[in-house]
């Protein structure tokens, strides 16, 4: 008979824990504890490793909140971490041993959010959405991140047009080390003015980020006379280059600043890339899409997949029982 356990997560475990998610069915460093415990001082750490007759097979990244956990509130995407040769034999005990460990130990709910498709291993076994409809699960909030498949890239003509204005008013595209100018001059003054909110990190932050992943966080500026007028922060990953953060000056449009910046990455800086995500153009907790930003993503021929936010009553383990026949 299998013998599964769960056992939370404890900084003693940590190059077990990374060892793992490298090997893992995902392609991201998020899940590496340098980049997740950046912000440990803010959520509470409910990570857990699962053990099948003492070999590990599974990660949740996650963090609770009074009777609540979440894979991880902190990071954009989540969800179970596991290798890519793992059966559905295995994945449904695996949700099910998490769900009634959970339960146990006085969780209420497991808030779990999908790992969009793009970062996975091209044979992934991804049964989530199916095992979440095995368990009543409520679908509490479904966003659309624009993803261009970089083996089709077609520009309307809104972008080529803004392309050429980038080149008659001669802008400049530098990735440069330092995130000062872009945060201070460009992204925070953006984001306050347009829906008075911060940056999810802080400068500070960011720069930390950057210290331990100097290959994976990436940043470009554009420059006219010499001055910033627009950048984009870049999480890069085996298969994807993942659009952080985008913003302009005003004169954006003017200048063509952010068509001319995303065509030199489409075309020159992550061209062997399987795909570019801009992210998502969803507001009020995915009810909403910015229809211009959604516009101008999709310009560039990116198209929408989505990604759900699932919340699963930990006491429905119970009905991933007996589900083969």
């Amino acid at each position: 008979m299998q013998n599964f356990k769960v056992l939370q997560y404890k900084p003693s475990l940590k190059n077990e824990w990374n060892g793992f998610a490298l090997d893992s069915n995902q392609q991201t460093f998020l899940f590496l504890r340098d980049f997740m415990d950046y912000h440990s001082d803010r959520f509470q750490d409910y990570s857990l490793m699962l053990f099948k007759d003492d070999e590990l097979i599974a990660l949740l990244p996650a963090n609770k909140d009074k009777n609540t956990v979440y894979s991880h509130q902190g990071l954009t995407y989540g969800g179970l971490i596991y290798k890519s040769s793992l059966k559905s034999q295995d994945a449904i005990p695996i949700l099910k041993t998490v769900l009634e460990y959970l339960a146990e130990n006085g969780i209420k709910n497991l808030v779990i959010k999908e790992l969009p498709f793009v970062f996975l291993d091209n044979q992934t076994n991804n049964p989530l959405a199916y095992l979440c409809f095995k368990l009543k699960a409520q679908l509490q909030r479904m966003d659309m991140h624009s993803t261009l498949d970089l083996k089709f890239k077609s520009y309307n003509r809104s972008r080529k047009n803004g392309c050429k204005r980038g080149q008659k008013n001669n802008l400049i595209v530098k990735e440069v080390n330092e995130f000062k100018e872009f945060w201070n001059e460009i992204l925070m003054p953006n984001l306050d003015n347009k829906h008075d909110v911060k940056p999810v990190h802080s400068l500070e932050e960011i720069q930390l980020l950057k210290s331990r992943f100097p290959d994976k966080i990436r940043q470009f500026n554009v420059y006219h006379n010499d001055i910033i007028v627009a950048g984009t922060t870049i999480f890069e990953t085996k298969h994807v280059a993942h659009s952080q953060y985008i913003s302009g000056n005003a004169d954006k449009n003017t200048l063509g600043s952010l068509d001319f910046l995303h065509h030199y990455l489409l075309e020159e800086v992550f061209a062997d890339k399987s795909y570019f995500n801009f992210g998502i153009s969803n507001e009020n907790d995915g009810q909403s899409i910015n229809e211009g930003l959604q516009y101008w993503k999709e310009g560039f021929g990116a198209r929408s997949i989505a990604q759900g936010f699932y919340k699963i009553d930990t006491e429905n383990y119970k009905l991933l029982e007996n589900l083969f026949i």
